[in-house]
């Protein structure tokens, strides 16, 4: 790491923390596991350049870690990777042992890609190079927004979770569908608030659709609708699609129970049904935030980690290969050094289209980070593979938009190159570079025919 003077156990750095309201939104509170005071310093200054608020604690041994934790509250953990003083994630593990939903971010230095994609696999919110500190900001901004996502989804699972108490007051709570099915699953009664559901305007109109009648009738669905199946099979709520009166598709989740008649003996089902159509669509817009890159709109790195791991799951189950590819933009500082930013920022979306052109329906495109971006070919082999990288790099050098860009590009084969992520990612990369340093070396050489 930095050769930089190390904490004493003391150092507690801590910023002041403004009253201004505005200030208050972008306050950060960051608990540092770093030897280094240079270091912390860089990544206070990096947030507070970004204008975050940032108050700040230094803790250097993992008793120091889970103590601080237990008596104080933070939104991320900046964490240096390796440290003498900790075994690999044993950050990450004091954080579940103690039920700390907390974004960790490790900072290291020469950080392998297959390195940091185990960190990730294993529960890290991301890595960064200590020469890239510059990108903390983002990856601390990310971070957080991923655990507002995650928040808001436990949240409306919670609210969706049916207590036994919560049942029996439905009776009288027009939010909620409510009938009344026979043994056979024809309605016998509906109460208003389904009426409005699935837009019937009276009840003889909707008692003689028998909406309920395939689910009573399977045994499967109305086992798992009355909460009936075995204790070592888990209980999930039933959803289905029920159709308006108007043909629009509803996503109703449905909890029953069964009514007994004054001989003892089962008389009919009563159903509660929900309207989830709103939140299934929260939901799957949720989702697919928290697994975007924000410039680009392509897969972001825990995303391409997850397909990754998937693909290689699949392809020992069906004995078929599949292919990695991995661009690295060629010169993207000189084009921010010499038309601005933004340029550079469209840059990177033009390259994010070609890679989304240039796609299938099951490839999967993301930014793996900076100027880089992989792309993932399921059942593709070595020369299709190349095929495709090619006319990426064509259809880039000819989108008609300036200033000219061009990639370098890296390809790696399951099984072939690696059976690990880990292998997978050095392959890819390890040819990206071979073929750089290639190019480069041919260009000097014809400079140098050129001056002679």
């Amino acid at each position: 790491m930095s050769t930089n003077s190390e904490f004493n156990l003391e150092l507690v750095t801590r910023a002041s923390i403004p009253t201004a309201p505005e200030q208050r939104q972008n306050l950060v509170r960051i608990l540092f596991v770093h030897r280094y005071a240079s270091d912390v310093e860089r990544c206070v200054h990096e947030l507070r350049r970004m204008r975050y608020t940032v108050s700040s604690e230094v803790v250097l041994t993992p008793e120091q870690f889970a103590e601080r934790l237990q008596t104080e509250a933070y939104d991320a953990i900046v964490a240096e990777y390796p440290s003498p003083n900790w075994q690999e994630t044993q950050a990450l593990e004091i954080l579940h042992q103690m039920g700390k939903d907390i974004p960790l971010v490790y900072l290291g230095q020469g950080l392998k890609r297959e390195t940091a994609a185990e960190l990730i696999l294993k529960g890290a919110a991301n890595c960064i190079e200590v020469e890239s500190i510059g990108h903390l900001p983002v990856a601390v901004h990310q971070a957080l927004e991923e655990k507002v996502l995650r928040n808001q989804r436990d949240r409306a699972e919670k609210e969706l979770r049916r207590s036994e108490a919560r049942y029996r007051a439905l009776a009288g709570n027009l939010s909620y569908g409510i009938c009344r099915c026979s043994l056979d699953g024809s309605f016998l009664e509906v109460n208003e608030a389904i009426m409005r559901m699935l837009g019937y305007g009276s009840r003889e109109e909707l008692l003689a659709q028998n909406l309920a009648r395939d689910i009573i009738k399977d045994p499967g669905s109305r086992a798992r609708l009355l909460g009936q199946l075995p204790m070592d099979i888990p209980v999930d709520p039933l959803e289905i699609e029920w159709k308006r009166k108007d043909q629009a598709l509803l996503k109703v989740r449905l909890s029953g129970r069964e009514v007994i008649g004054e001989q003892g003996e089962l008389d009919a089902y009563e159903l509660i049904a929900e309207d989830v159509t709103r939140q299934r669509e929260l939901e799957d817009h949720l989702r697919r935030q928290a697994a975007s890159d924000p410039l680009t709109g392509l897969a972001n790195y825990r995303r391409l980690v997850d397909v990754l791991d998937s693909e290689i799951k699949r392809s020992k189950r069906t004995g078929r290969e599949f292919a990695l590819l991995f661009f690295d933009m060629d010169g993207l500082k000189a084009i921010n050094d010499r038309y601005g930013h933004m340029i550079g920022s469209q840059a990177l979306c033009r390259l994010a289209d070609v890679l989304s052109a240039c796609c299938r329906d099951i490839d999967t495109s993301a930014r793996f980070g900076g100027d880089e971006f992989a792309l993932i070919l399921p059942e593709t082999d070595a020369k299709a593979a190349h095929q495709v990288a090619r006319r990426i790099c064509e259809s880039l050098a000819n989108d008609g938009k300036g200033p000219k860009i061009s990639v370098s590009v890296g390809v790696a084969v399951y099984p072939e190159n690696g059976q690990t992520i880990e292998s997978l990612l050095c392959g890819a990369d390890s040819e990206l570079y071979s073929g750089k340093l290639q190019r480069m070396m041919t260009a000097e050489s014809g400079h140098s025919a050129a001056g002679q």
